[in-house]
């Protein structure tokens, strides 16, 4: 289910509006720091044209004391602004990484792109530029006319030079954003892909060692990595020839002012400390500028992360808050539905419509790749329906606010997953745990003597994935998760593909037991022997329903069908005799 936001304001930007009297206070700041960072040049002229012609140490001295208060002024308010924007990032991403964290896992859960750590990755880097001095150059950038000005009263031909080096450093600095932009775009999209084909290969290094395979994946890597470092030595060895050819400019440059500028002492057109403070103004100018250059990766950088960040905030938007309903019985209803697997529009799932009433144990029957399992994530408002709808208890599944239906559903998926954590906290779903409810489900699973064998029993903590138990336990755990806090609605992928002949028992014996309770059971199995508890079935067949009805009905009908090629082989046979 996509949402897209159609405000026209951008969530950051949004953000950022309610920051506005800080901002325009760290702008104040700035604006202070550089109208007092032509002290130095004041300080300087006013030595070379009345300390040196008047010899008087005392004025020497009260100059020297003044520009030690003034530099100490600028130092505090440089420290207060530099508190103030790494407050301000902290606040932004305290306010943001739970909001792109849901947003990144609805994106994984309806589109298929898992990009989580990516982005919450964009999070931390826009935090780190706007509390980092590359947010400082682009501060005291718009300041550099201000000191231009000024030379200009010194003089129109230092004026004319400084302008002169000031755009020559601005085109640079535009070359720069045009020659790198599209290699720092490639190398990031390189960099994320690289990363994430690593993750999958260590998420299935067994596999990878007993079938010998880490060669050819590493190679398959290594060049998706290449392909990242050549794009970014590109950017790189750009950049580095034209920030080398911006620093030479601005030497130079500062050198050839300072030339200039004697040249007018000389004539009589200045004095000499104009000319000094023309020299060290000259570098206030083209300073921001050259720094701008320096940092343009990093911009480049945050930039990329920023748009991918408010991508995926106008797409996934925060839900709105729903009105609570009633506590679900379990009556569910299949209306004409259509669905497929994230960010794939062709159907798996055609027009299926079937019904369930509160208490009733369905049964799905169908070969491999018949849909089974996108029905069981339809049903449980994983995946998102192409058409038709799901109804629970006439409510449309998608409706209900998942944290109100969730203690309401329990889901066994085909691909067991569990957590890092205890055995406890994953059989009560990381709530506080109510230990009472917790060995009642663990009972019910039939998994409560397996646990209790463990050496910390409920504390024994698992790893990633549940590592540090077999198969089956995994499955027993995850049985145990999905029956916990008495739910309404189960829906159960192949819950016995991993049991042995004791956990195939105590899984019939939790049907019955969730039957008597009056809690509707969706059952996907290939063992007829779970199937005796069912009172209806549904038979998939390519996406489609072949057959839905009750048990009996649908079990004669299939033992007919199998029956008749059978009769057909035999009249044929008995003709050719």
């Amino acid at each position: 289910m996509r949402r897209v936001n159609n405000s026209t304001v951008a969530p950051l930007i949004h953000a950022l509006a309610d920051y506005k009297k800080i901002l325009i206070s760290v702008g104040c700041f700035t604006a202070l720091i550089n109208i007092l960072m032509l002290v130095p040049s004041i300080y300087m002229l006013q030595v070379y044209d009345r300390v040196l012609s008047s010899q008087n140490t005392t004025t020497l001295a009260m100059l020297s004391l003044m520009v030690v208060g003034f530099f100490i002024f600028i130092g505090t308010l440089e420290t207060v602004r530099s508190f103030i924007v790494i407050r301000i990032g902290s606040q932004l991403e305290r306010r943001f990484n739970q909001q792109v964290y849901r947003a990144a896992f609805e994106r994984n859960l309806f589109s298929g792109q898992a990009h989580a750590g990516q982005a919450l990755g964009d999070l931390t880097l826009i935090r780190q530029f706007v509390t980092g001095p590359a947010l400082f150059a682009f501060f005291d950038a718009p300041w550099f006319p201000v000191y231009l000005a000024v030379i200009f009263m010194f003089s129109p031909w230092l004026g004319l030079m400084a302008t002169a080096g000031a755009l020559l450093l601005i085109a640079l600095a535009w070359i720069n954003e045009v020659m790198t932009r599209q290699a720092l775009r490639r190398a990031s999209q390189y960099s994320l892909q690289s990363s994430q084909l690593a993750t999958s290969h260590l998420h299935n290094a067994e596999t990878i060692q007993a079938m010998g395979m880490l060669g050819v994946l590493r190679k398959r890597w290594f060049e998706l990595h290449s392909r990242f470092l050549a794009e970014q030595n590109k950017a790189s060895d750009t950049g580095a020839v034209i920030g080398s050819v911006s620093k030479t400019l601005r030497l130079c440059l500062q050198s050839l002012v300072l030339g200039l500028g004697a040249l007018l002492v000389i004539q009589g057109d200045m004095s000499a400390g104009m000319m000094i403070a023309g020299s060290i103004l000259m570098g206030r100018v083209l300073s921001p500028i050259d720094q701008l250059i320096a940092v343009w990766k990093q911009w480049s950088s945050a930039r990329l992360a920023y748009q991918r960040l408010d991508s995926l905030l106008r797409e996934h938007p925060p839900g709105a808050d729903r009105l609570a309903l009633p506590a679900p019985k379990g009556q569910v209803s299949f209306e004409q539905v259509s669905a497929a697997p994230p960010g794939i529009r062709q159907p798996t799932l055609h027009q299926v419509s079937f019904s369930l009433e509160p208490g009733e144990v369905l049964g799905v029957l169908g070969a491999s790749g018949s849909g089974k399992s996108t029905l069981a994530r339809v049903l449980v408002g994983v995946w998102p329906t192409l058409a038709g709808t799901v109804r629970l208890d006439g409510a449309d599944i998608h409706q209900w606010d998942r944290d109100q239906l969730g203690p309401h559903i329990g889901y066994l998926p085909q691909d067991i997953e569990l957590f890092s954590g205890s055995i406890a906290d994953n059989i009560a779903r990381f709530h506080n745990a109510d230990a009472r409810l917790v060995v009642a489900a663990a009972q019910q699973a039939g998994v409560h003597e397996m646990i209790l064998r463990l050496a910390h029993g409920y504390d024994t903590l698992l790893g990633d994935e549940g590592n540090g138990l077999s198969g089956g336990q995994k499955q027993r755990v995850a049985l145990a998760r999905a029956l916990y806090g008495n739910p309404r609605l189960v829906v159960l992928d192949e819950p016995n593909s991993s049991l042995d002949a004791p956990g195939d028992a105590a899984l019939n014996r939790a049907i019955a037991h969730l039957k008597a309770q009056g809690c509707t059971v969706v059952l996907v199995t290939h063992r007829s022997t779970s199937l005796a508890q069912a009172d209806k079935l549904l038979v998939l067949n390519e996406g489609r329903c072949q057959i839905f009805g009750p048990s009996a009905e649908v079990l004669k009908a299939l033992s007919g069908a199998q029956q008749q090629p059978a009769a057909s082989a035999t009249q044929r046979q008995s003709a050719g005799a």
